[in-house]
């Protein structure tokens, strides 16, 4: 939902691009909700103007959850950000990050592969599907936020959060 406020809302006629998400860039508060911090290289990309402002091309951010498009240094959206919260989804699930390597060189060559070994069998075959959706190596193949919140399991998950809120509310006004 993080992104989405970035990719969607952002400041009025642009878009917010993260461009360094990773685990110890994503916090709990104090009541386990998640939240997306350090926007120190984040970038705001202008929506009302031609589609070469809607790119970026500065090659920043952690390694290991870096874009293909990034590593090629070539110019990238929004897509890169979910590149990087597949990353971070695979290595909640995994312990490890998708993409290891000894030096940067081998670890971009892997990234720009990017083959990924399946995440442990406890977890669904749905799940693996979206990160793998998440991991294509053509941005434009990948999911928008909004494509990604649509998905049921998701889907189900957000309804079920807003109930709960909802919950919590009237009980707070008894």
């Amino acid at each position: 939902m993080a992104l989405r406020e970035c990719h969607y809302r952002g400041i009025k006629g642009s878009k917010i691009l993260h461009r360094d998400l990773k685990p110890s860039n994503i916090f709990f508060d104090a009541n386990n909700n998640v939240k997306l911090g350090d926007f120190g290289l984040s970038r705001i990309i202008k929506t009302d103007t031609d589609d070469s402002q809607m790119m970026a091309a500065t090659n920043v951010g952690t390694p290991y959850y870096m874009s293909p498009e990034q590593v090629h240094e070539k110019h990238y959206d929004e897509k890169t950000d979910i590149w990087s919260t597949g990353c971070v989804i695979y290595e909640l699930v995994s312990l490890m990050p998708p993409f290891t390597a000894k030096n940067h060189l081998a670890l971009a060559q892997k990234i720009i592969t990017g083959k990924i070994e399946r995440i442990p069998e406890r977890y669904s075959e749905d799940l693996q599907e979206v990160i793998e959706s998440m991991l294509r190596v053509d941005p434009n193949e990948r999911p928008t936020v909004e494509d990604l919140i649509k998905l049921p399991k998701i889907k189900l998950r957000i309804n079920e959060r807003k109930m709960r809120d909802q919950y919590a509310k009237l009980k707070y006004k008894e």
